[in-house]
């Protein structure tokens, strides 16, 4: 049997490549690493994994001495698969960091894409599947079969792209629309790069994966191979459909999928022999089992709710990371986690390398505490209490310190790896000047139990057991200046109802922002999913509780979508 040839991974410490390493451990494929510009030189495929800021990147790739070596082999047509922000390395600078250069390989500027000029806001980041409309042949794509359909989805994530009117045109292969059309894959001979990430894009990204590791180094064909394209006008970007898993220990110390009521993730208590019995950890299953099935399935993403991880050190929380890890095995699309995402102090004792005499205590970093969820699988990373935190503080002072958990995790890994998760609970009000502090409110439907119309929301903290003056319309505005890239919505009056969401929230929300809106809590059947996509124009909808118990499949959710004109991707 013949062995796969040899392939090395340039990683630099910036986000989640372990998704890719699996990928191309699913090919029969065990990477190598660059460790230095040497082996860079020696390489015969390279695959450069990025994401993060264009400086940043290319001022760590300058200081570890790979600029001249990857121009160099750019220059030799050797194979290389650029991902994301690989690919917008590749051209000569970036909007991004204005005065950085980038390698060069390519003509052109990537662009922010907040200063698209188009008739309704755009949200950003473009986070979601999108098509891509092919202008060429390319053994990147089925071999035999020259045109493409509208079928074919990929994951994007990113806030900056090269717009196709600017591009070289020969360097093309393909483009996707997001307010304008801009480059989605590059490919001169043997150089190829993608926006998109296929280690999170499913079969289709394994695919493409799979195909680069096969057919490249590519010969070009001695004279033009037919083409067709068959995606007419702008591409789609879908509607997300995710599966939630709160994850948490039960009594027995096993880790669980949990569900709440309200937040209350434990059964109804019992009396037995005159005394009450306090009710069990809901048990749901096992997260990896269910990852897995949910992936399976189609969903778009996966996020993993740690919902104990604020009273200890996710860095030593290891069945989470395990989680991580081994989800990521087999789940190729995103995984996000939240829980205890803060700069954490904990003794010394708390970690058997950390060193230090008794008594002695150590501070880690939000961006620390993010980074090894990162390294075990995780694209993004879901904040919290921490985020109202940082809120108020924006709001007071009006300035940004630079060292806050959202702000220090945007810098380093991108706004895209930065998701605000809002817990807020609906509160009352006879007229706006009855609301505390002159917070955002909004006339109802649903009038209160003194016949009030007006209402807003007030967030909470430590799972929904605190709760705060800060309004959610507040929150949200002031976690996007800080730097966040998504907002996961949720609501504690809907939690565990299966009543549907709360549109009146998501929709005041949705339009507080231009980042993306996950709607969250409530969801009972097709229908509310449905609805809350052509009420608010939120981005995705999230449900937990209706998957695991297997009442509503995720399979369902989106053939119903389809009926309903929504666009969504479906499983290959």
């Amino acid at each position: 049997m013949e062995l796969p040839e040899p392939v090395t991974v340039l990683d630099y410490g910036a986000g989640n490549i372990r998704s890719l390493l699996n990928a191309l451990k699913k090919h029969g494929v065990e990477p190598r690493f660059v460790k230095s510009a040497a082996d860079i030189a020696q390489a015969s495929k390279l695959i450069f994994p990025g994401v993060g800021a264009f400086g940043q990147s290319m001022n760590a790739l300058e200081k570890m001495g790979y600029t001249e070596a990857l121009r160099a082999y750019l220059k030799s047509n050797r194979p290389f698969l650029g991902i994301c922000l690989g690919l917008q390395t590749l051209y000569e600078g970036s909007e991004e960091s204005p005065g950085v250069a980038g390698l060069g390989a390519f003509s052109g500027v990537v662009r922010d894409l907040n200063n698209v000029k188009v008739d309704e806001p755009l949200t950003v980041p473009h986070m979601g599947w999108n098509e891509i409309r092919r202008q060429r042949a390319s053994k990147l794509f089925a071999a035999g079969d020259q045109t493409e359909s509208t079928s074919g989805r990929y994951y994007f994530t990113h806030s900056f792209a090269i717009p196709a009117a600017e591009a070289d045109a020969t360097d093309v292969l393909a483009t996707t629309d997001h307010g304008v059309p801009f480059v989605s894959v590059v490919q001169r001979g043997n150089i190829v790069a993608t926006q998109f990430h296929p280690e999170k894009s499913g079969e289709a990204g394994l695919d493409l994966i799979r195909r680069f590791l096969q057919d490249f180094p590519y010969p070009e064909p001695s004279s033009p191979v037919p083409f067709q394209c068959l995606v007419q006008g702008p591409t789609v970007l879908a509607r997300r459909v995710i599966a939630c898993l709160d994850v948490r220990s039960n009594d027995a110390g096993d880790l669980v999928v949990t569900k709440g009521e309200q937040y209350d993730v434990r059964e109804r208590a019992t009396e037995e022999n005159g005394a009450t019995k306090r009710g069990e950890v809901r048990n749901l299953g096992k997260p990896v089992d269910l990852a897995r099935r949910y992936f399976q399935e189609g969903a778009d993403e996966v996020v993993f709710l740690n919902i104990t991880s604020f009273r200890d050190s996710p860095l030593h929380d290891q069945p989470m990371l395990d989680v991580l890890r081994r989800t990521s095995e087999h789940v190729f699309v995103p995984l996000c986690v939240g829980g205890g995402i803060r700069d954490i102090t904990v003794p010394a004792a708390a970690s058997s390398t950390d060193g230090g005499a008794a008594g002695d205590s150590i501070t880690y970093p939000a961006v620390e505490v993010a980074g090894e969820y990162f390294r075990s699988g995780a694209d993004k990373v879901s904040i919290g209490s921490d985020a109202v935190r940082a809120a108020v503080e924006y709001m007071q002072s009006g300035a940004k310190t630079g060292k806050t958990a959202i702000e220090t995790i945007a810098e380093v890994y991108g706004s895209q790896a930065v998701v605000i998760s809002v817990d807020p609970k609906r509160a009352y009000a006879q007229s706006p000047a009855d609301v505390p502090g002159k917070q955002h409110c909004i006339e109802t439907k649903y009038p209160g139990p003194d016949g009030e119309m007006y209402c807003w929301y007030q967030c909470t903290t430590a799972g929904g057991r605190v709760t705060t003056d800060v309004g959610a319309w507040e929150m949200v505005r002031a976690c996007e200046a800080l730097g966040a890239g998504e907002i996961m919505l949720n609501c504690i009056n809907r939690d565990g109802t299966n009543a549907g969401y709360d549109l009146e929230l998501i929709a005041d929300i949705k339009s507080a922002v231009r980042i993306p809106v996950i709607a969250s809590s409530g969801a009972g059947c097709p229908e509310h999913f449905s609805e809350v996509f052509a009420a608010t124009g939120c981005d995705a909808a999230l449900a937990a509780g209706i998957f695991h118990r297997k009442e509503v499949p995720i399979g369902a959710v989106k053939e119903h979508l389809n009926v309903k004109e929504v666009t969504v991707r479906y499983n290959p």
